[in-house]
C-alpha cells in the first residue's frame, strides 16, 4: 500500500559512520589523569597538541604532548604548572595552535604559550594571568571568531569576557545567574552565548548588550545538571534528565522556547552527557562521563529532527574527552571526527569514519571549515561587529602554521590617569598617583641593571675559564 512507502529508510551519508580506537601503540600511556570531580572534559586537542589535566601535588597542572608523541609518556615529561590549586578546565585558542588557556580552583585564568619543541623543564610562567573571579573558575571558552577574546565562568556565578591581548576584562555578566553555572557555549559567529545553570534555566545571552534575550525554565524536569550548545540555524541542543532520572536530549528553537522541537529519552544512567557538535556534518556526539560509549545523532530539518545514527561502545568508561577541530582530521581516510578518550592512566584516540571506496577527496564530507585566522579583532567585536568564521578548504589536508607568539601589551599604568575627583584640576599632574607607580618602575629598572651586570660578569668569568681550559689542552 502507498502508505507504507513513507517508511523508506532515511537517506543520509552519515548512517554508516563508525568509530574505532587506534592501535595500541598510537595511544598516550602512563598519564595520571586528574581525579577532580568536575564535569569538564579534562582534555583539549588541536592539530598540533593534546593537553590533559593531570594529578599534581600541591598545585594544579596539565600536560601537553605533541600529537605525534604517542606511546609511553616519560615520567619526567614537563608539565604546565603555574596554578596554586587544581586546574578545572583547559581550552586551546582556535586562532593560535600554540596558545592554551586554563581555569583553576585558585580563582585565576592563565594563558600559556606552548613551544613547538618539547621544553626541558616545566612551563611555569603564563603569558598572562587574568584575575577577576572571587571563587574557583570551572569553565573557559575562546570566542570562535574574534582574536584574543576569552570567556570564563566561575563558582561566583559570574561570566567574564577578557581581552587576552591586553590582559583586560572587557565585560562582566553578573546578576544573570542565581546559582552555579553548569556550562557556557558560543554560537557560530560568537554574537550570543547559551548557558545552563543549577537554577534549572537555560539562558540565551547577548554578552555585549548584557541582556538575556531568551530563557527556558526546566527544559528537562530532573534535578541533575543540564548542558546546552548552539547547533545550526540558532537552534539549541540540550542534554539533561527526566523526573524519573532517565537521560534526555532536547532540541529547541530560540524564537519559541516553550515547546521542544524534539525531546527524546535515552537510558537510565547518572553520568552527565557532554555534547560535541560538528557543524559541517550536523552531527552531535554525546559522551557521558563515566560511560563507556559515544552515541551520535544527526540533526536535520525533517521530523523527528534528531535522528539516532549509532553508538560506539567499548569496555572501559571515559574519565573525560577531547574533540579534534575539523582541520586536525585525516581527510584521506574519510575521518569526520576524532575523540581523545581519557582513562585513569592513558588517553585513547577514537576515530570516526565514513566508509568510502574511492581514494579521492570527498567534498560532500568536507565542506569548507573554520580555519585558524580570526575574522575580527577584540575591539571590533566589543564595539558590536559580528563576523562568520573564515573558512578554509581541506582538499589538500591542513598543515599547521609554525609557532606564533601571543603578544600581550598591558596598558601602561602611567597612561591611565585616575578619574578627576573633587578639588582636582585637569591640568595638574596627579602626583599622588604616578609617584609610587614611577618609583616602582625605576626600582624595576635598577634591579634589571644589576641583573644584567651580574650576568655580564659571570659570562666574562666563564669565557676566561674556557680560554684557560682550551689553551691548557693545546
Amino acid at each position: 500500500p502507498p502508505a507504507m512507502s513513507r517508511r523508506v529508510v532515511r537517506q543520509s551519508k552519515f548512517r554508516h559512520v563508525f568509530g574505532q580506537p587506534v592501535k595500541a601503540d598510537q595511544m598516550y600511556e602512563d598519564i595520571r589523569v586528574s581525579k577532580v570531580t568536575c564535569d569538564s572534559s579534562f582534555c583539549a586537542v588541536n592539530p598540533k597538541f593534546v593537553a590533559i589535566i593531570v594529578e599534581s601535588g600541591g598545585g594544579g597542572a596539565f600536560i601537553v604532548l605533541p600529537l605525534a608523541k604517542t606511546g609511553r609518556v616519560d615520567k619526567n615529561h614537563p608539565l604546565v604548572t603555574g596554578h596554586t590549586a587544581p586546574v578545572l578546565d583547559i581550552d586551546w585558542c582556535p586562532h593560535n595552535d600554540n596558545v592554551i588557556a586554563s581555569a583553576s580552583e585558585d580563582t585565576t585564568v592563565m594563558v600559556w604559550q606552548i613551544p613547538d619543541y618539547v621544553p626541558v623543564r616545566n612551563i611555569t610562567e603564563p603569558v598572562v594571568t587574568l584575575e577577576g573571579h572571587s571563587k574557583r573558575v570551572s569553565i573557559i571558552s575562546w570566542h570562535p571568531t574574534a582574536r584574543n577574546v576569552l570567556l570564563s565562568a566561575g563558582c561566583d556565578n559570574l561570566v567574564i569576557l577578557w581581552n587576552v591581548g591586553t590582559g583586560e576584562m572587557l565585560l562582566a555578566l553578573d546578576d544573570m545567574h542565581t546559582d552555579l553555572i553548569y556550562n557556557v557555549g558560543w554560537n557560530r559567529n560568537g554574537s550570543l552565548l547559551v548557558t545552563t545553570c543549577k537554577d534549572k534555566k537555560v539562558r540565551v545571552i547577548d554578552p555585549r548588550k548584557q541582556q538575556i534575550i531568551a530563557e527556558k525554565t526546566k527544559p528537562h524536569d530532573g534535578t541533575r545538571p543540564i548542558r546546552a550548545i548552539f547547533v545550526a540555524d540558532g537552534k539549541i541542543f540540550t542534554t539533561g534528565f527526566s523526573r524519573m532520572s532517565e537521560r534526555q536530549l532536547g532540541l529547541w528553537d530560540l524564537n519559541n522556547f516553550e515547546e521542544p522541537i524534539a525531546l527524546q529519552e535515552m537510558d537510565t544512567s547518572n553520568g552527565v552527557l557532554l555534547p560535541f557538535y560538528d557543524a559541517d556534518s550536523s552531527i552531535v556526539y554525546l559522551c557521558g562521563k563515566g560511560d563507556s560509549s559515544i552515541r551520535y545523532f544527526e540533526i536535520t530539518d525533517e521530523a523527528p529532527y534528531v535522528h539516532y545514527l549509532n553508538t560506539y561502545s567499548s569496555k572501559e568508561p571515559q574519565r573525560g574527552m577531547g574533540f579534534m577541530p575539523k582541520r586536525g582530521l585525516d581527510v584521506s581516510k574519510c575521518e569526520i571526527a576524532r575523540f581523545f578518550k581519557l582513562h585513569e592512566r592513558k588517553c585513547e584516540p577514537i576515530v570516526m569514519t565514513v566508509p568510502r571506496k574511492s581514494d579521492l577527496f570527498q567534498d560532500d564530507l568536507y565542506p569548507d571549515t573554520p580555519g585558524p585566522e580570526p575574522a575580527l579583532e577584540a575591539d571590533e567585536w566589543l564595539s558590536g561587529k559580528d563576523a562568520e568564521p573564515i573558512l578554509i578548504s581541506l582538499r589538500d589536508g591542513y598543515v599547521p602554521i609554525k609557532n606564533r607568539e601571543l603578544k600581550v601589551v598591558k596598558k601602561n599604568i602611567l597612561d591611565s590617569k585616575p578619574p578627576p575627583g573633587p578639588r582636582r584640576s585637569h591640568s595638574t599632574c596627579d602626583s599622588d598617583y604616578s609617584q609610587p607607580a614611577l618609583e616602582e618602575v625605576l626600582e624595576e629598572i635598577r634591579a634589571l641593571k644589576e641583573t644584567v651586570q651580574a650576568q655580564e660578569k659571570r659570562i666574562s668569568d666563564l669565557e676566561n675559564k674556557l680560554c684557560q681550559f682550551t689553551n691548557g689542552t693545546d
